[in-house]
């Protein structure tokens, strides 16, 4: 892949303790915990012992009974059969799906399911080993889930539903609908989580994704959150929050595929709210850095296009989210800063349209912004016959809302600071860097 030579860039020792002291002590703490140290042999590792706390983390979220995985992998009997699939999945890094750069920007983030490099060796070996049982006594305790129908961001203050539900076919093309209903609120109240779920009953079979935004009385509208497959809700930093005012409706986007059976979904969201009353310091943005120009040829691959959005003042970026489709091959994400320095924040050097993954950054490594910095999104797209997800090679693409078409799209969420409040959240960062060792 042909990569933006940016991406290879570094900040400037001063722009550095706005970002690269993140960075750095990120990285340092992750080089530990990957470190290879000593290999466990192949005749000792086993299901029991060694694989299950893997699928505990990683794994049995999805890999379990009535949830989007296609296979359970709960018990040594459910996962057998599929260890050979299993290895090589995970070697190539295509499951858990998570796909940002482990050697480029930022990489510590919440929430995060992939794999340490001694994981998926340990994995490895005991494919190789033969995928041995062991002993059912060195089985950790079952990991517990919570029922799909519950709610991630804990007791919901209101739920607003589609009046009414609607039924996909057992064989369609793809629907991208909309749904508007009204919220029901009669006061200002700020939001402190947001949810978008599927309903009950196989909502999630048929919804590929689902964004739910708020109109105001003005008829301005903004983004609240999305539903997609690898998504849950969003819970805001605390002090920070999204208001929604009195009177506002909630319009459902939603993306619905067929699955070859009948299904009914009537698709929610759900909001937790600050204290009547409370102001939180910050409020939440939620920004689309795109662009429409795109012109991707027939059989064309490395197709860049380049977006820019303008930070206006100091600001903390807490969540990014790459959007392309099945054409989008790799995205990366840079902030220029106002000196003309450049630092990549990340890159997603394998995107799949199939999960819509929204990379939530660890409070103590989350980009500190000085006003004025262009958030910089390049974006490639594979048009070839070596795209396996391309659905006609030979059509030429441009933008647009189908599946067939593509968009150059990165969700960012992130909330203002004051030029005090910005300096004082680097000078913390940088009391925070590691201390380096004389090599002398």
């Amino acid at each position: 892949m042909v990569m933006n030579p940016s991406c290879r860039r570094r900040l400037a020792p001063y722009w550095a303790s706005l970002m690269g002291v993140a960075i750095m002590f990120s990285a340092g703490e992750m080089a530990r915990a990957q470190a290879p140290g000593k290999t466990t042999s192949k005749a000792q590792v086993t299901f029991m012992k060694d694989i299950v706390p893997i699928m505990q983390r990683s794994c049995q979220n999805c890999h379990r009974p009535n949830s989007i995985a296609p296979m359970s992998m709960m018990t040594y009997q459910e996962t057998r059969p599929w260890a050979r699939a299993i290895k090589a999945k995970v070697i190539r890094r295509d499951m858990p799906p998570w796909f940002i750069d482990r050697t480029i920007g930022i990489r510590d983030f919440k929430d995060d399911p992939s794999l340490t490099d001694r994981e998926i060796e340990t994995i490895a070996a005991w494919v190789e080993a033969g995928a041995p049982e062991g002993n059912p006594a060195d089985m950790p305790v079952a990991r517990q889930f919570e029922d799909n129908d519950k709610w991630h961001i804990g007791k919901p203050d209101l739920i607003v539903t589609m009046a009414q539900g609607y039924t996909v076919k057992p064989r369609n093309s793809d629907q991208w609908l909309n749904f508007t209903v009204d919220s029901g609120l009669t006061e200002d109240r700020y939001i402190k989580a947001v949810e978008t779920k599927p309903g009950p009953g196989g909502g999630l079979k048929v919804v590929h994704h689902g964004g739910s935004s708020m109109i105001a009385e003005d008829g301005t509208q903004s983004q609240l959150n999305e539903y997609a497959v690898g998504k849950n809700g969003d819970i805001y930093p605390d002090g920070s929050g999204k208001l929604i005012k009195a009177g506002a409706k909630i319009r459902f986007g939603m993306h619905y595929h067929s699955i070859g059976q009948e299904i009914t979904d009537r698709t929610s969201v759900a909001f937790v709210f600050y204290p009547k009353g409370y102001v939180p310091k910050h409020v939440i943005n939620a920004v689309m850095d795109e662009t429409k120009d795109i012109d991707i040829p027939p059989g064309a691959d490395n197709v860049r296009t380049d977006a820019y959005f303008k930070m206006e003042k100091p600001a903390r970026l807490t969540a990014y989210q790459p959007h392309m489709h099945n054409r989008g091959k790799a995205q990366c994400i840079e902030a220029i800063y106002p000196n003309m320095t450049v630092e990549q924040l990340n890159c997603v050097n394998r995107y799949n349209f199939g999960w819509q993954i929204v990379y939530n950054y660890a409070d103590d490594v989350a980009p500190l912004l000085p006003a004025g910095t262009i958030i910089h999104v390049t974006s490639w797209h594979d048009n070839s016959v070596n795209n396996p997800w391309n659905p006609d090679p030979r059509a030429w693409v441009g933008y647009g809302e189908r599946s067939t078409e593509d968009m150059s799209r990165a969700w960012l969420n992130f909330y203002y600071m004051s030029d005090e409040e910005f300096k004082a959240e680097v000078e913390a960062r940088k009391a925070k860097m590691p201390k380096l060792t004389s090599l002398r």
